[in-house]
Parts: C-alpha cells; structure tokens; sequence
C-alpha cells in the first residue's frame, strides 16, 4: 500500500510539472506576439509602398475634341425618269453596289415601240431623200431643157427632206434614251438602303419619292464642331496641310478610322458660337456609317520636346495643383505644378517638374512631405513591376 501510494504521488508530480510547463510556454508565445506587433506600426511607419514614373521630355500632340455625324460622302434618292411598270429589282436592301449597277427594270416595251416608229420614219425619209436627190439629179443634166424654178423647187425639196433626216435622228435618239431609262441603274457607288417600291409597282416620273436612297460610303465624311476661339489655330493647321482627325466611339475609347480635315464651314453659327467642320475618310473598312455619332480629335499642333507626366502623378489641393516627386534618399517632395495639356493619360508640364525626376503616380493619400517610401517601377505594358526598397 505505501509503494502504491508513492507511485501516485510521483505520477501527481508529474503531471503538475507538465502543466506548468504547458502554461509557462503558452505564456512566452503571447508575450512574443505582443512584442511582434508592437513593432508593426513602427516598421509600417518606416517605408510607404508607391508607384512611380519618370518625368519625361516628348513630342505631345495638342488635339481639339468634339463630337461629330457620319454622313456619306454622297447622297443619291435614285428616282425613275420614265413611267412604266416595274419588272423586275436587281439588287438587295443593304447591298453594296457600284456605279452603273442595274438596280430596276421597268417594262420596255413602249420605249422598244418608239424606237422602232422612229427608225422606220428615218428609214421612209431617206428613200424619199434618195428619189429627190436622183430627181435634182435629172433635172441638172437637162440643162436649158429644165426650167430653172424646176431645179430650184426639186433642190428645195432635197433640203428639206435632209432636215427631215436630221430631226428623224433626234428621235431615234430620244427614244432610246427613254428605252435605256426604262433600266434604272447606280448613279454612284455605295450602299443602297430599305426600298420604296415592289416588283409590280406603277411608277411615274413626276412623283418624288424615289425608288432606293444610295449612301457613299467610301470615302465617308464626319462633321462636326469646333469653338469659334479655336478657328485662327484650325484655320493654321489647314493652311500648313491636311490635319490629322481621328473618328472614334462616343465613350472616346475606340478608334474607328484616321482621316484628315477637308474644309471649314464659311461661316460661324452665332447662336452656339462654333464652326462646322468636315473631315474626310477612306472608311475602307466600313468602320463609320452614315448618320453614326463619333467623337471627334482634331490635331491642330504638336509641343516639341514638351514636360510630360502621368495623368495620376497630378493631384488637387486646396492651393491648386501638385505632385510628389522622390529624392535619392527615397523621400517623398511635394511640387507645385501647372499643368497646360492633358489627353490619353498623360499631361504637359510647364512648371515645377524636370525631366528625369521621378514622381510618384499612386499610394500618395499615404504620403507627407519627408516620408520614406519604398518605390515599384510599371513595366512598359504594366502587367508588371520592378520593387526596388532602400
């Protein structure tokens, strides 16, 4: 019994010591934890992750926005010039056609009718023509034989019948002129759109509507507006060449087609103060269409060797416009900036910025003047970075 009571008090022992062991390990790892995040907050405070680029001196093109209509270039209401009845419609709605195309037939065979009447007239004339000439022939070798009002009257009647001739060609001319307006056919190139008439159909020369409207589609024009203020610098740009006008989509994010501007409007709308432009498009392919709304870029100079940054390296503040550039210490430096250009993400500096410098382009609603930052650099397609820290 007191071995067996001995053994129990050293197996009671032991595990008192367990525990305490257990407990004083538990304790030294909270105690760790506590020390690793006290110093957290210091290390944050150390270093401020950023991004940024450099400052760089480039060529940067200085475009007029606007918005704009697609129209085609020409515009045709293909109309008949002839009535008749319709036999037959050669094309298809929303079909591109080229000039000359057959695009309707109308019954012929009136027209087919007075072509015929008048050749067979021709033809009657010039028999008649004939036996006068064979007569004045005649008449003229008699001589003395021949009385000379004879002559005269047979000489007259061979002139006239020549004349009849004469207006028997027009006729015939005329009526196959009306034979060929019988087929209705592309007055230009481009697209045809929804038809106004059926196989079937009587149509008439007087009516206005017209059989299908044709749109010109290559090229393709777009007006649009521009600020009458901006005239003296459009009106340079086109006197120096043809200006570079780039059509895109509405939200501005899509190119459509590169063209140039072609003209100003001869005069200035002074009811919305702007001018109307034109610009011209080879539109090969199709990209804009008529009646389609696009923005609009007018390239009117170009800023050599100009200061440019980053659209996000610029930031607002109550004292006007600034940027944060980094020191060789890897400080952060405010900069007052005043910015003249911006577009496609990128703006022109005139002040307060050199090129070569770096600035800092995003993390800068963490930094204060003298901060420590550690920088990452965007690749060219910026899918990627390079983290450089001091």
């Amino acid at each position: 019994m007191s071995r067996s009571r001995a053994i129990r008090w050293v197996l009671l022992i032991v595990a008192i010591a367990a525990l305490g062991y257990l407990g004083w390990q538990r304790f030294q790892g909270e105690d760790h934890q506590a020390q690793a995040d006290a110093q957290k907050p210091a290390l944050a405070r150390a270093a401020v992750p950023v991004r940024i680029s450099s400052v760089e001196k480039a060529d940067f093109p200085v475009y007029l926005t606007g918005l704009g209509t697609v129209q085609g270039f020409n515009t045709v209401v293909v109309r008949t010039r002839v009535d008749g009845q319709i036999n037959r419609i050669a094309f298809q709605e929303g079909q591109f056609v080229k000039e000359g195309d057959t695009l309707v037939e109308i019954d012929p065979r009136p027209f087919q009718a007075a072509l015929d009447q008048a050749k067979a007239k021709k033809a009657q004339d010039e028999a008649n023509l004939a036996n006068a000439s064979l007569d004045l022939q005649r008449f003229t070798k008699l001589g003395e034989f021949a009385t000379r009002q004879q002559t005269d009257t047979q000489r007259s009647t061979v002139a006239q019948l020549t004349a009849q001739i004469q207006a028997d060609t027009a006729l015939i001319e005329n009526a196959q002129t009306q034979l060929d307006y019988a087929t209705v056919k592309a007055p230009i190139s481009g697209v045809v759109g929804l038809r106004q008439v059926d196989v079937g159909n009587i149509v008439n020369a007087a009516t206005q509507t017209g059989i299908v409207t044709i749109a010109q589609i290559e090229p393709i024009a777009v007006i649009f507006t521009a600020p009458e203020d901006q005239l003296p610098d459009i009106k340079a740009a086109l006197t120096a060449g043809s200006p570079k006008t780039i059509a895109l989509s509405t939200d501005g994010k899509r190119v459509l087609s590169t063209g140039t501007l072609s003209l100003i409007n001869n005069q200035v709308d002074t009811s919305s103060g702007t001018v109307r432009l034109k610009a011209v498009f080879d539109n090969k392919d199709h990209a804009l269409w008529p009646g389609q709304s696009v923005s609009t870029r007018l390239l009117i100079a170009t800023l050599k060797d100009a200061t440019v940054v980053p659209d996000d390296a610029v930031q607002h503040g109550p004292n006007g416009l600034y940027a944060y550039t980094v020191s060789k210490e890897n400080k952060a430096e405010l900069r007052k900036v005043k910015v003249t250009r911006a577009i496609d993400g990128r703006s022109v500096v005139d002040e307060g910025l050199s090129p070569g410098e770096q600035v800092i382009t995003a993390g800068q609603f963490k930094v204060q003047p003298g901060t420590l930052v550690t920088t990452a650099v965007a690749s060219s397609d910026q899918t990627q970075a390079k983290v450089t820290s001091e």
